[in-house]
């Protein structure tokens, strides 16, 4: 079967590549729909899906890819990633220059880029300008209970960041600007830092970065919704009502195609809240959801058995995408807990896993390989993961640890507590799976606490359970991306302060040190080599448990058009439009 399989597979690949671009007519089904230039078309509703819901919006405090996807098509940075290429391409910045010593980055900003029509400024939407731009880099270097990316992001690196951060505890800024940013004129705005960091304008990419109003933030708080991005969320309505987002065009927006339509195209988006997998999938058979992704193969390998017609005609009606992806799935261990402060102990969890159990039974092979290396996916060229010494499956070495740990046979080892989200019964089905390994084969007991989405973000930066469930996407295309997770020098001595990113707590100042060099190395190569270094001593450590890593099957309805997929899952459906396979429908012109 699982031959057989592999040959659909194959097959509907072949389809999905070609992405056929022939001059079909457009289906009124969604809506009114009209032609543009190059036919492409515009207009519609794109449903998608995702599986946790959102609480806000709020620039300063998105750490998850759900939000990150919805935020950066409400708002915009300095620049974006293109969805195509993975490549920095411009967004609120139309062209940047950097500083022959690598410190001072000057952005110019785009003329006439226009924030959404909103209340705030008495119904139209004002330009966006170079103050706009400091105001937002301010307030993410200003201490907010929900600002949780300022460590990710500014500290450390840009010039004042820290002083202006510390300052804003007590309101000791007040009036005074942020030194490493200067407005040089009105579309003009110049960032210093403190030291030369080759990823920098990578990170100027986060949705933490977003540029917003300040009309807005001060009238809507940390429910802001209003930025100049190609979407907006209607006035008044909550990103959450009745588990579904709704997003509608921009018609201000101020961006184009080549061809010189204005984006977006689609009329609408829709994400729907749906948190379980085979009730996506249904609604995908059922062409209510036009995209789909993070299926389980065995899924796929239903609905490729049941509706091969549908992938092997030409032109097909579904398309199948299948890749390895810049993500990791692990456990991180709260290494302040009295047990799992022993490294022995966490070792010895590592080595009692059966990874390839865990993929085969639980999984149904939807990973691209088992965690038997480091954190960082095999997705990075030019950094080879086959030099990180994980973990393999021992339980003779488990139980050695265990014992030289002083809890032989697990004894006197205290009841230790999981804390995940659901994930649409994934998570909960591979933590079963552990709970049983680990008793099994150390008498380790585990208990296990199901929570919603944004409370397990919490409640691992305060260090609420022992061990939590997690997965990383890059939100850049470099390894250092998932090793500033365990960086130490910024964990707090106070376990009653939150700690983020590194939520395990783990410091060893010599993996510090080399992460640090790494960040000031002249090339990519020296520094990819010391990010090495570095990540083997973290997992000789063993602050995580790394399971596997990911891969990811989308299914896409064969009329959307200009959908990409990357590595990173890095979307961005201004582009998207539809392109019908029905036919006997009349289209008319739209000029723009």
């Amino acid at each position: 079967m699982r031959k057989l399989f592999a040959i659909f597979i194959c097959a509907c690949l072949a389809f999905s590549s070609c992405n056929d671009d022939s001059n079909s007519d457009v289906s009124s089904e969604n809506g009114r729909l009209s032609a543009a230039k190059g036919g492409k078309v515009f207009g519609g509703t794109l449903n998608i899906s995702q599986s946790e819901n959102l609480t806000n919006l709020f620039p300063p405090g998105i750490v998850d890819i759900y939000t990150e996807t919805v935020a950066t098509h409400v708002f915009e940075s300095l620049v974006k990633f293109d969805a195509k290429t993975l490549e920095i391409k411009s967004a609120v910045a139309e062209s940047w220059d950097v500083s022959p010593d690598g410190l001072v980055y000057t952005f110019k900003i785009k003329k006439g880029i226009r924030f959404h029509d909103n209340a705030v400024f008495g119904g139209e939407g004002r330009e966006l300008m170079a103050q706009d731009v400091l105001y937002s880099f301010e307030l993410a270097c200003t201490q907010h209970e929900q600002n949780i990316m300022f460590t990710s992001t500014l500290k450390d690196r840009l010039q004042g960041a820290n002083e202006f951060y510390d300052a804003s505890a007590s309101g000791a800024n007040k009036g005074e600007r942020l030194t490493g940013v200067k407005v040089i004129d009105d579309y003009t705005i110049q960032l210093t830092l403190v030291k030369p960091f080759s990823p920098f304008i990578s990170i100027l990419t986060s949705a933490s970065l977003s540029i917003i109003p300040k009309e807005a933030y001060e009238k809507y708080g940390v429910n802001i919704t209003v930025g100049s991005g190609p979407f907006m969320v209607p006035e008044g309505q909550k990103i959450n009502d009745d588990n579904k987002i709704v997003l509608l065009r921009n018609p201000n927006y101020h961006d184009s195609d080549l061809l010189g339509n204005q984006l977006p195209f689609l009329d609408t988006l829709q994400i729907i809240i749906i948190d379980s997998k085979k009730a996506e999938l249904e609604e995908f058979k059922k062409e209510n959801l036009h995209i789909v992704d993070g299926l389980p193969a065995e899924s796929i390998r239903k609905i490729v058995e049941q509706q091969i017609a549908n992938f092997q005609n030409k032109p097909p009606k579904f398309l199948l995408d299948r890749g390895p992806t810049m993500g990791t799935e692990y456990y991180q261990f709260n290494t302040q807990h009295l047990a799992l402060s022993d490294k022995r102990v966490r070792q010895a969890l590592n080595y009692a896993i059966d990874r390839n159990k865990i993929i085969d039974k639980i999984l149904k092979g939807e990973a691209y390989g088992p965690g038997e290396n480091g954190i960082c996916p095999p997705t990075f060229n030019g950094y080879d993961i086959s030099s990180i010494n994980g973990y393999t499956y021992d339980v003779r070495k488990a139980k050695q640890l265990m014992a030289q740990a002083g809890y032989p046979n697990g004894k006197n080892f205290p009841t230790i507590k999981l804390e995940l989200n659901s994930g649409g019964s994934k998570n909960t089905n591979v933590a079963f799976e552990i709970q049983k390994q680990l008793m099994d084969n150390l008498n380790v007991n585990i208990d296990l606490e199901v929570v919603p989405f944004a409370q397990k973000l919490k409640d691992e930066q305060y260090g609420k359970a022992d061990i939590f469930r997690s997965a990383w996407m890059a939100d850049y295309p470099n390894p250092e991306n998932f090793l500033f997770l365990f960086y130490g020098k910024h964990v707090p001595e106070d376990l009653n302060e939150p700690s983020f990113p590194n939520v395990t707590r783990y410091k060893n100042p010599e993996y510090d040190n080399l992460y640090s060099q790494a960040l000031s190395s002249s090339s990519k190569e020296e520094s990819y080599s010391l990010l090495a270094e570095a990540e083997a001593i973290m997992m000789d450590d063993a602050p995580i448990m790394v399971l596997w890593y990911n891969e990811n099957y989308k299914l896409i309805q064969s009329n959307i058009r200009n959908f990409y997929t990357n590595p990173m899952n890095y979307r961005d459906f201004s582009i998207v439009y539809f392109k019908s396979l029905s036919k006997g429908v009349t289209v008319t012109e739209q000029g723009q």
